[in-house]
């Protein structure tokens, strides 16, 4: 097994545990991650399909409106004037909220009016039924701008974080998991080879332990062996007393056998 596809740990057996843990903990990453793109890559789906609803809305709303102006031109005139004049203050306004989506937080765009109306008594002459009609759908075609744009922000907010997401996903199952499942298979390995190792060591250690045994017993058995002639010829020679020989030196010849001496050669 090659180290770059493991990490560089002394094969302990608490390298081990903290080797599972780690295992553990990034199966589970592994796990909250794979749920967090799911539930993106849905909410992605969802923003696409609104997407291309509200942009066929708003290209049906801007005709209208196209059709309306034309229509107030047609029966009030040029009014650009007007609503320049009267226009001091924006009553049409966009505020901004926050969305939370699986710890993605995402800008919403809302419309909505404030103050009074500023076009109040435009087209009091002429054209005031058409000039209001022009406007309502004008403000239509600005919220539905707006939440196109709000839209459109979630997208490309989306597209990145599922990118970037699915990097960590793919990092987390095809590296950082291998990596760790190689780790431990490496320390396992080793932890059975030391034990391998140990019962090897303390079998020779008995088995030398019984050869010296052996051995001893052997030893212990030869100079008891060794010891026990000796003993039983000084305690039979101590029974019979002096030997023969010199009784029979010391004790007179008796003529009466018939023994012959050995000649003496000079």
């Amino acid at each position: 097994m090659s180290t770059g596809n493991r990490v560089a740990i002394f094969p302990t057996r608490m390298a081990l545990t903290t080797m599972k843990l780690k295992l553990k903990g990034a199966q589970t990453g592994h796990s909250l991650l794979k749920r967090k793109s799911e539930a993106l890559t849905k909410r992605f789906r969802d923003i696409v399909k609104k997407i291309e609803s509200a942009k066929l809305q708003m290209g049906r709303i801007m005709q209208n409106a196209s059709f309306s102006l034309a229509e107030v031109v047609y029966a009030a005139g040029d009014i650009s004037y007007q609503v320049r004049e009267n226009a001091k203050v924006a009553q049409l306004r966009v505020r901004t909220k926050q969305e939370n989506v699986s710890g993605v937080m995402l800008p919403t765009f809302e419309s909505y009016s404030q103050g009074n109306d500023a076009f109040e008594l435009t087209g009091l002459g002429r054209g005031g039924q058409k000039i209001q009609r022009c406007k309502e759908t004008y403000v239509k075609a600005v919220e539905t701008l707006v939440e196109l744009a709000s839209l459109q922000t979630a997208f490309v907010i989306l597209d990145e974080v599922i990118k970037l997401t699915n990097r960590r996903v793919n990092a987390i199952e095809h590296v950082i998991i291998p990596r760790y499942e190689n780790t431990i298979a490496y320390i396992l390995s080793e932890l059975d080879e030391q034990d391998r190792e140990e019962f090897f060591r303390l079998k020779k250690v008995q088995g030398k332990k019984k050869r010296d045994k052996v051995t001893d017993e052997a030893e212990r058995l030869i100079k008891s062996q060794a010891n026990s002639p000796t003993d039983a010829t000084h305690t039979t020679t101590e029974a019979q007393g002096p030997p023969k020989e010199e009784q029979r030196n010391d004790a007179p010849a008796d003529l009466l056998q018939d023994n012959h001496d050995e000649d003496i050669i000079f």
